[in-house]
């Protein structure tokens, strides 16, 4: 089997890549701020590079990127979310990596890619809901009973526009953009004959 569909090269050229990836969700998360239905929920673009990278290397890669750009944007941009939103974003974007990546490195082609970006939103959506009943109170210093009021109305349909639109634009600009990193489409199975 061709190695490239199953291990991906960790060429200079590659690494490189992947650190362009992680500058450029910094730069995007900096210039593209939109706030949405509550003051604390802003819709950025930052997790499309770690889409794409996830789907170029594996889960693997793509959540320890991750990590790195939770880390870096909770330092600089969004330094004012503090460790919780740190948590927040790696638990998020984390989650929707190691599941669509996972997916997707089975069978590298379109209509997989459909598959694996449609169950990362949604348990990405899963994933903010429950963390935000859990976190929030903390953190906003509010009563749970007001969160779970704010779920229908505002946390649910927040998380599913956000990573539906991250996805969208993923599923748009993956192949183009993964072609730096010569992602590979699976090849077609051959048939089994009598003879093999």
């Amino acid at each position: 089997m061709n190695s490239l569909v199953e291990k991906p090269k960790f060429t200079t050229r590659n690494i490189t890549s992947i650190a362009v990836m992680a500058a450029l969700s910094i730069v995007l998360v900096y210039l593209v701020r939109i706030p949405m239905f509550l003051p604390f929920l802003e819709y950025d673009p930052a997790d499309i590079p770690i889409f794409i990278t996830a789907f170029a290397f594996g889960p693997g890669v793509g959540f320890i990127l991750t990590v790195i750009v939770s880390v870096l944007q909770g330092l600089t941009v969004s330094a004012s979310s503090g460790v919780i939103g740190i948590l927040m974003h790696i638990v998020a974007t984390g989650s929707f990596v190691l599941v669509a990546g996972n997916i997707y490195k089975r069978n590298k082609t379109r209509k997989n890619a459909v598959v694996a970006l449609a169950v990362g939103v949604a348990v990405w959506t899963v994933m903010m809901v429950v963390w935000n009943i859990i976190i929030t109170p903390i953190f906003m210093g509010v009563p749970r009973e007001q969160v779970l009021t704010l779920i229908v109305p505002a946390i649910l349909p927040f998380n599913l526009i956000k990573a539906g639109i991250n996805a969208a634009i993923t599923f748009a600009l993956y192949k183009s953009v993964g072609k730096l990193f010569r992602i590979p489409e699976t090849p077609p199975k051959k048939q089994c004959t009598a003879e093999e």
